[in-house]
C-alpha cells in the first residue's frame, strides 16, 4: 500500500506510480486520474466523506454512479435484480443528455465567436480615408493585368520546392538533435523526471538507474564528430536561407521607399504635393552647384560667398578642413600631392554623421572605418578621373556634403596646394594651373579666404601669403590659420615669433582674424577625438597661452570653425540679395533676346533638343524597314551591274569574242566566269549591298529633312549615321552561300522562252550602246572638236589633239582595209602608221598610236556587236536547235542572259539578307549610338551647337539659379 494524502490507498492506485522512479512522493487524492478514483471508491472498504461528493465535478465525461454492492446470498437478491433491470435506461438517458449539452455548447460558442469578431472589427480604424496613399495605377491593376495569364505564368509548386531548403533534411537534423537532448535527464527539486519522449520511443530511464544508460553515453561520445558535422550543415543551410531572404527584404524595402516617394510627391485628387524640407545650407549648396557649371555671356559672375581654403602644399589645410568636418574624409599621402582638384564640402548639422556626393545616393557612415576608407578611395578616384591626360591637376569641382551633430553650417572649397617647383612626374604647367585655379576662387569679392600657414617651417618660405595679399590687400575677407603650433613651439628658439605671426606683424598681409591650431601628431591613423584631446592638452599646458602670447579665442579648431561660420553667414546675408537681383536682370535680358530672335520656337535646351532629334532619327530608321522588296532589288541589280560591267565587257566578253569558233568562245567564257565567281564577284556584291544600305539610310534622312526639319540637328544626324555605319559589320558568313548561288546561276545556259531571249537581247543592246557612247566620248576628247563645233563655238584643236586626230584617221583607214583585224596592232603595223604620219609631217610616238588604236578598235568592235545583236533578235529558233547547221550563232546573247540572270538572283539574295538581318542590326546600332551620345555631355555640346542652343541653356540655368536664390532668401528671412 502507498500512503496518499495521509491515508492508505488501494493497490490499483499504487500501480499508477512507477516502481522504478527511485523516489517516494505524496500525491493528493484529488490529483489522481478519475479512473483511479473510480477504482479506489469501488473496491475499497472506506466510505467517501460527504464533502467529496459535493465537490465532485459533474460533466458528461465523469464516471457513472457505481452500483451498490451485491447483497449476500442469503438475502434473496430482490433489490439487486430490480436495480439491474434499469441501468441501461439510465445510460441511454445520459447519452441523450450529452447530445443536448454538445448542441447547446456549439450554439453558444458560435454566438460568442461572432460577437467577439464584431467587437474586434469595430476597434479597427477606417482605412478608406487612406486610399489616396495608394497610386491610381494600383487600383487599375485588375483592369490592365490578366490575372489568369499571370497565374498560369507562375511556377509550379515542384519548381518552387526546388528553390527552398531541404525541409526533410532539416527535420531529420532536428529529430536527431531532439533525440540527443532527450538522452539526458534533468532532476528537479521535487524529484520528478523531465523526459523528452518521441513517437516511437517510451520515456527514457534515469542515467544513474541502470548500466545501459552508461552504454548510451559512450555511444554518443563515438558519434560526436558526425553529429557536429550534421549541426554545421544545418547551420550553414539556415544561414544561406537567411541571407537569401535578407536580400529579398532589402530589395523590397528599396522599392517601397521609391514608391512612397512617388506617392508623397504626386499631386492627385486635390492632394497638395508634399515636399521634403531642405536645410538652409543645402539650399545654398544647390545654388553653388548650379553656378559651378554656369557660363553666361552676360557677365553675370558668381559672387556668392564660400570659404576658400588655400595654402602651401603639405601645410595642413586638408587636416584643418577635416577637423572642422570632424572626420578623416580626404585621401592622405606622405609629402605627395593628394588634392588634385577643388573639393566643395557642404557642412551642416544633422542627427547622424554621414557624407554623400551630390551625384550619388550612397551615404557613407563616418562613424565606421570601412565607410571612411571607401569615401577616401572614392574621392581619390574622382580626382584622378577629372584630371585629363598629360595634366596633374584639374579645375573640375567635386561636390560633397557632410552632416553630423555639432558641425557648423558653411560651404568650404579645398584647393590644390600651392607649389614653388614642378617636380618629375608633374605636367610642366602644374604651378601655373594651381595659381589660376586659386585666383579664380579668391577673386570672388564675397569669398572668405582661409589662408593656411605651416608653423613648423620658416615663414619666409611661404608662397600663399603673397598670393592672398594680391587678392585681398586690405584683409577684409581673409582669416589666417597657423598650423602645427606644437612643432613650432618645440623648434623655434624665440616663441615671440609665433606671437608676431598671429598678431599680423610678421607678414605684410592683413586678415580679419588670426588662429593657431594643432591638427595631430602627424600620424595618419589618429582619430578626430584623439586629435582634439591632444590639441586641448597642448594649449592648456603651452606657455604660449600661459604667457599671454596667444589669446584663448585664437586657439583650437573649434573656435576657428565658429569664427569662420559666423563670418560666412554674415557675408551671405550681406551679398545674397544683390546676387539675386543680378541674376534677375540677366534673366530679363536673355528672355528679351529670345523673344526678338526666336519668337515662334520653344525654349528647348540641349538635352531636350537631343531627345527630339533622337526621336526623329529613330523614325527615319523605322522608315528604312518599310522599303519594298521590288525597290531593293531594282537598286541592288542596277548598282551591282554598274560595279561589274567593266570587268564583264573588258575581261570576259572582249577576250572571248576574239576566238574563231563558238566552242572556244564558250570555253573561254566558262573559265573566266568561274575565276570571277571564286575571287571577286561575292565581295563586289556585298560591297554593293552595304553601300546601298548606307545610301538608302542617308536618303531617308535627307527626305525627312524637308518635313519641318530643324537644321540644328544636321551635325548630330551625320555623326549618328557615320558612327552607326562604322559599328555595323556585315555578316561575312553569307559570302559562302552567295558564292554558291552565283556560281549555279552562271552555270545555267537554258533560256526557256522567247520573252527571256528578248530580255537578254535588250540587256545586251543597252549595255553595248552605253559602252559605245562612252567610247565615242573618249575619242571626242582625244581628237578635240570637229569642224562644226569649231565654227559654232569658236574653238580649235590643241597640238596634241591635232596629232591624235591624224592618228585616228590613219587607223580608221587601216580598219576599213581589214574589218576582221585583231584587238592588237603588230609592230610592223605600228611602224607603217608612224611612217605614213611622218610623211604628212606629223611626228607621233608609238605609245600614242597604240593608245589611240585601243579606243578605235573598241568602237569598231562595239559597232559590229550591235549589228550582230540586231541580227540575233530572231535567233531564238536557232538557239533551240543549239545552233546546229545554222548560219547565225548567238552565243554572246546566251552570255548576257547568264549575266542578267545572275544579277537578278544575287539582287534577290542580297535583298533578303538586308531586310531580314542587316536593316535590323543597323537599327540596333543606331539606338546604341544614340544611347552612348545621350550619356556623353561633351559629345552633345560638340554636336548640338549654335546661339539658339546656348541661349536656351543660359535661360534655363539663370531661371533655376534665380528660383533657388529666392527660395534660399525666403528661408533665410524665416530663420532670422
Amino acid at each position: 500500500m502507498l500512503r496518499v494524502g495521509g491515508k492508505m490507498t488501494c493497490m490499483a492506485c499504487r500501480n499508477l506510480v512507477s516502481n522504478n522512479m527511485g523516489v517516494k512522493v505524496c500525491i493528493p487524492l484529488q490529483k489522481l486520474h478519475p479512473l483511479s478514483r473510480a477504482i479506489h471508491h469501488r473496491y475499497s472498504n472506506q466510505q467517501v466523506p460527504p464533502h467529496r461528493t459535493a465537490a465532485r465535478h459533474i460533466s458528461t465525461m465523469s464516471r457513472l454512479p457505481m452500483r451498490p454492492p451485491k447483497p449476500p446470498p442469503g438475502s434473496g437478491g430482490r433489490g439487486y435484480q430490480q436495480q439491474r433491470n434499469f441501468w441501461m435506461l439510465r445510460l441511454a438517458a445520459r447519452i441523450l443528455r450529452l447530445r443536448y449539452i454538445v448542441l447547446g455548447s456549439a450554439v453558444g460558442g458560435g454566438y460568442t465567436a461572432k460577437k467577439t469578431y464584431e467587437e474586434w472589427k469595430d476597434l479597427l480604424p477606417d482605412f478608406s480615408e487612406y486610399n489616396w496613399v495608394i497610386p491610381d495605377y494600383i487600383w487599375e491593376l485588375s483592369e490592365q493585368i490578366d490575372l489568369e495569364k499571370l497565374a498560369k505564368a507562375l511556377p509550379e509548386m515542384e519548381e518552387i520546392a526546388k528553390l527552398l531548403p531541404d525541409m526533410d533534411k532539416i527535420g531529420e537534423n532536428f529529430a536527431f538533435l531532439k533525440s540527443l537532448l532527450s538522452s539526458g535527464i534533468v532532476t528537479g527539486t521535487s524529484g520528478l523526471h523531465l523526459l523528452l519522449e518521441t513517437a516511437s520511443e517510451p520515456a527514457l530511464k534515469a542515467a544513474d538507474a541502470s548500466a545501459p544508460a552508461s552504454t548510451e553515453a559512450s555511444d554518443k561520445q563515438h558519434k560526436k564528430s558526425s553529429d557536429k558535422e550534421k549541426l554545421d550543415q544545418l547551420q550553414e543551410e539556415l544561414l544561406r536561407t537567411q541571407m537569401k531572404y535578407q536580400r529579398m527584404l532589402e530589395r523590397l524595402e528599396k522599392e517601397n521607399k521609391e514608391l512612397r516617394k512617388v506617392v508623397l510627391q504626386k499631386d492627385d485628387k486635390g492632394i497638395h504635393q508634399r515636399k521634403i524640407k531642405k536645410s538652409l545650407i543645402d539650399l545654398y549648396s544647390e545654388v553653388l552647384d548650379i553656378l559651378s557649371d554656369y557660363d553666361s555671356n552676360y557677365n553675370t559672375q558668381d559672387h556668392l560667398p564660400r570659404v576658400v581654403v588655400v595654402g602651401d602644399q603639405s601645410a595642413g589645410k586638408t587636416s584643418v578642413l577635416e577637423m572642422i568636418a570632424q572626420a578623416r574624409i580626404f585621401p592622405r599621402g606622405s609629402g605627395e600631392m593628394m588634392t588634385r582638384s577643388p573639393v566643395k564640402v557642404t557642412l551642416s548639422e544633422g542627427p547622424h554623421h554621414v557624407a554623400m556626393f551630390k551625384d550619388s545616393g550612397r551615404e557613407f557612415d563616418l562613424g565606421k572605418e570601412e565607410d571612411l576608407a571607401a569615401l577616401r578611395h572614392e574621392i581619390e578616384l574622382r580626382m584622378r578621373k577629372s584630371v585629363k591626360e598629360g595634366q596633374t591637376v584639374s579645375p573640375e569641382t567635386i561636390s560633397l556634403s557632410v552632416k553630423g551633430p555639432g558641425i557648423q553650417r558653411m560651404v568650404l572649397v579645398d584647393l590644390p596646394g600651392v607649389i614653388s617647383t614642378v617636380t618629375s612626374g608633374m605636367a610642366p604647367d602644374t604651378k601655373e594651373t594651381i595659381f589660376s585655379i586659386s585666383k579664380a576662387y579668391m577673386q570672388n569679392p564675397n569669398a572668405i579666404i582661409l589662408c593656411i600657414q605651416d608653423g613648423s617651417v620658416d615663414a619666409e618660405r611661404s608662397i600663399v601669403t603673397d598670393l592672398v595679399s594680391q587678392m585681398d590687400p586690405h584683409g577684409k575677407r581673409t582669416i589666417f590659420v597657423l598650423t602645427k603650433v606644437d612643432l613650432a613651439e618645440k623648434n623655434l628658439a624665440s616663441p615671440s615669433r609665433i606671437q608676431q605671426i598671429v598678431e599680423g606683424k610678421l607678414f605684410p598681409m592683413k586678415a580679419l582674424g588670426y588662429f593657431a591650431v594643432v591638427t595631430g601628431k602627424g600620424s595618419t591613423g589618429e582619430s578626430i577625438d584623439s586629435i582634439k584631446d591632444y590639441e586641448e592638452d597642448f594649449f592648456q599646458n603651452s606657455r604660449l597661452l600661459r604667457d599671454g602670447m596667444l589669446k584663448a579665442h585664437q586657439v583650437t579648431t573649434k573656435n576657428l570653425s565658429l569664427a569662420v561660420s559666423d563670418c560666412f553667414w554674415k557675408m551671405v546675408r550681406e551679398s545674397v540679395e544683390q546676387q539675386a537681383d543680378a541674376f534677375k536682370a540677366s534673366r530679363f535680358n536673355l528672355e528679351t533676346e529670345w523673344k526678338n530672335n526666336y519668337p515662334r520656337l520653344r525654349e528647348l535646351d540641349r538635352n531636350e533638343l537631343y531627345e527630339k532629334a533622337k526621336n526623329e532619327i529613330l523614325d527615319e530608321v523605322i522608315s528604312l524597314s518599310q522599303v519594298t522588296p521590288k525597290h531593293w532589288e531594282a537598286i541592288l541589280q542596277k548598282k551591282l551591274w554598274e560595279r561589274v560591267s567593266t570587268h564583264v565587257i573588258e575581261n570576259i566578253y572582249l577576250p572571248a569574242a576574239q576566238t574563231m569558233n563558238s566552242g572556244t568562245f564558250n570555253t573561254t567564257v566558262d573559265i573566266k566566269l568561274k575565276q570571277w565567281t571564286d575571287k571577286q564577284l561575292p565581295h563586289k556584291a556585298l560591297e554593293v549591298a552595304w553601300e546601298t544600305l548606307q545610301e538608302e539610310f542617308a536618303r531617308f534622312m535627307a527626305e525627312y529633312k524637308g518635313k519641318d526639319q530643324d537644321d540644328i540637328f544636321d551635325k548630330l544626324k551625320e555623326a549618328v549615321k557615320d558612327e552607326s555605319i562604322k559599328r555595323h559589320k556585315w555578316n561575312e558568313r553569307a559570302m559562302d552561300s552567295l558564292r554558291v548561288i552565283q556560281h549555279n546561276a552562271l552555270e545555267d545556259r537554258s533560256i526557256t522562252d522567247k520573252p527571256q531571249w528578248d530580255a537578254a537581247i535588250q540587256f545586251m543592246d543597252e549595255t553595248l550602246q552605253s559602252r559605245l557612247k562612252d567610247t565615242e566620248s573618249v575619242i571626242q576628247d582625244m581628237v578635240g572638236p570637229d569642224w562644226k563645233q569649231r565654227w559654232m563655238n569658236w574653238s580649235s584643236r590643241t597640238a596634241d589633239q591635232h596629232i591624235r586626230n591624224e592618228t585616228k584617221n590613219e587607223l580608221e583607214r587601216l580598219l576599213k582595209l581589214n574589218e576582221e583585224h585583231t584587238a592588237y596592232l603588230a609592230n610592223d603595223e605600228v611602224t607603217t602608221v608612224r611612217k605614213n604620219l611622218e610623211g604628212r609631217g606629223v611626228q607621233v610616238d608609238p605609245v600614242l598610236i597604240k593608245d589611240t588604236w585601243h579606243q578605235m578598235y573598241r568602237r569598231h568592235f562595239l559597232q559590229k556587236a550591235l549589228v550582230h545583236c540586231n541580227l540575233c533578235k530572231k535567233g531564238f529558233y536557232y538557239y533551240q536547235r543549239h545552233f546546229v547547221d545554222a548560219e547565225l550563232e548567238c552565243n554572246d546573247v546566251v552570255l548576257f542572259w547568264r549575266i542578267q540572270r545572275m544579277l537578278m538572283i544575287t539582287a534577290n539574295t542580297l535583298r533578303q539578307q538586308l531586310t531580314n538581318n542587316e536593316v535590323r542590326r543597323l537599327e540596333k546600332n543606331v539606338k546604341e549610338v544614340l544611347e552612348d551620345f545621350g550619356e556623353d555631355s561633351e559629345k552633345k555640346k560638340h554636336l548640338i551647337i549654335g546661339r539658339r542652343v546656348q541661349l536656351a541653356e543660359d535661360l534655363k540655368k539663370v531661371r533655376e539659379i534665380q528660383e533657388k536664390l529666392e527660395a534660399f532668401i525666403e528661408a533665410l528671412h524665416k530663420e532670422k
